[in-house]
């Protein structure tokens, strides 16, 4: 008989008085998968994340983790979780809260711990166990909060928004973590407004809006399903560009102006026969550009809200 996946849902339905947060979503996900849950505010990430922990009992539908109710699997330390809003107790140090936590949890779960070593490594907190919490920067936090997640080096790992406080190269060493961990064999499953770090880490993308996943596959499958490209280059301001054939919207970052197009070949024609075009750069359609053509237009401004 296969192995229970790592995370079950089916038909998870999470209501506060008239509002639904989650409507009968169902989603598998395989041991051993990185997978990112990407969605506006709203959409029932955070909400559906709870659930899983079993921080909240759902309206109506299942969860199991493992095989296991999300109760259960937690009682087991089958679950390690950052939550966007996860705290740390003042007027203590690092390694003091780190101890603390690796004794209740190893009594909780019945089971061994992470050797400290070890998990002070792969949480990239060396040179902070003698730190005071209240020290700690933002980015320095979050990584305090990784290593008490990987305290009994739980075969499931549950993200939410876990970089909003750090900086790009913060950023790229938690990712390499969360590289390092799936080839360990855990199953990663982060929420994340953050497209680019999407796109770049996770096997699988799951997007979901209202409450539902409304697409499910690789960031390269997600994307090829919107047309067109992205031309972009450097224009002087208020040049317009409506009118160019192929032509479907036009934004601007600065000096450099970026034109979603339908037929690439004849945007650039139009526009080259009006002379050179600096900084010249065609592309097809990101991950973000996908995500949102799923969205319903009065909500897509807040996808990339955190960026």
């Amino acid at each position: 008989m296969p192995p229970a996946p790592a995370l079950e849902i089916r038909g998870l339905t999470v209501r506060y008085g008239d509002a639904v947060a989650v409507d009968s979503l169902d989603l598998t996900i395989p041991r051993g998968q990185t997978v990112a849950l990407l969605g506006p505010n709203g959409a029932g990430k955070s909400t559906t994340v709870n659930a899983v922990l079993g921080l909240l009992n759902p309206s109506a539908g299942e969860v199991r983790v493992l095989g296991r109710t999300p109760r259960d699997a937690v009682r087991a330390g089958s679950i390690g979780a950052m939550l966007q809003h996860g705290g740390l107790p003042t007027e203590t140090r690092v390694g003091e809260v780190l101890d603390l936590v690796r004794r209740s949890f190893g009594r909780a779960a019945g089971e061994g711990t992470w050797p400290q070593a070890d998990l002070v490594t792969t949480a990239g907190i060396d040179g902070l166990l003698d730190r005071p919490v209240e020290a700690l920067s933002g980015g320095q936090r979050q990584r305090v909060l990784l290593a008490l997640a990987l305290v009994g080096a739980p075969p499931l790992l549950l993200l939410d928004e876990p970089t909003s406080a750090m900086d790009v190269e913060a950023r790229r060493a938690f990712w390499t973590t969360m590289r390092g961990l799936a080839g360990r064999g855990h199953t990663v499953v982060f929420a994340t407004h953050h497209l680019d770090e999407a796109d770049a880490v996770a096997d699988r993308v799951v997007v979901v809006a209202g409450g539902r996943v409304v697409a499910d596959g690789t960031a390269a499958e997600i994307k090829s399903g919107v047309g067109g490209r992205t031309v972009s280059f450097t224009a002087a301001p208020g040049q317009r560009f409506e009118g160019v054939p192929g032509v479907t919207a036009v934004t601007w970052q600065g000096g450099t102006v970026r034109l979603a197009t339908t037929d690439a070949d004849a945007t650039l024609r139009a526009l080259l026969a009006d002379g050179g075009l600096p900084d010249l750069e065609v592309r097809g359609a990101s991950l973000e550009d996908a995500v949102l053509s799923l969205l319903p237009a009065r909500r897509q401004t807040t996808i990339g809200a955190t960026r």
